[in-house]
């Protein structure tokens, strides 16, 4: 199975922005978690980050074909892409959107995803394992 992980604006500043809320640890070690979650489940990986949205939109353009799924963090693009949404319904992979916090409890223009409707579940305020439990979810759906 091959996965695409895509995160977006500012999550490459992880262990700094934040840290009381996001946590103390950084991108590298988010990177290393889902690497070595993939190799736990037999799945090629491939990460991606980006802050800007046109790039994103790109990437999951550029994975239809190529990847069986999608674990996507589309941080403040969540809350303002229709065009992120409109590519997921597009290449119609079996996505799962994560957040590290709970949108749910955070300011109102927050709570609201974009991105929701295109995803088989939306996982929040999990922090770190939430792309755990997506990469377990999503091997479970594309077996």
């Amino acid at each position: 199975m091959k996965l695409l992980v895509i995160n977006g604006p500012n999550l490459n500043l992880l262990g700094l922005r934040e840290p009381d809320l996001y946590g103390k640890q950084d991108y590298k070690a988010l990177c290393a978690l889902v690497e070595d979650t993939a190799a736990r489940l037999g799945m090629e990986v491939k990460l991606f980050q980006s802050n800007h949205e046109g790039s994103i939109v790109d990437e999951i353009q550029a994975a239809y074909g190529v990847f069986d799924a999608i674990v996507i963090n589309p941080a403040a693009y969540t809350h303002t892409s229709v065009a992120i949404l409109d590519a997921l319904k597009a290449v119609s992979i079996p996505t799962v959107e994560v957040h590290l916090t709970d949108i749910r409890t955070r300011e109102a223009f927050r709570q609201h995803s974009y991105v929701s409707p295109a995803c088989i579940k939306t996982i929040c305020g999990h922090g770190f394992d939430g792309y755990v439990m997506a990469m377990e979810l999503l091997a479970e759906h594309c077996k």
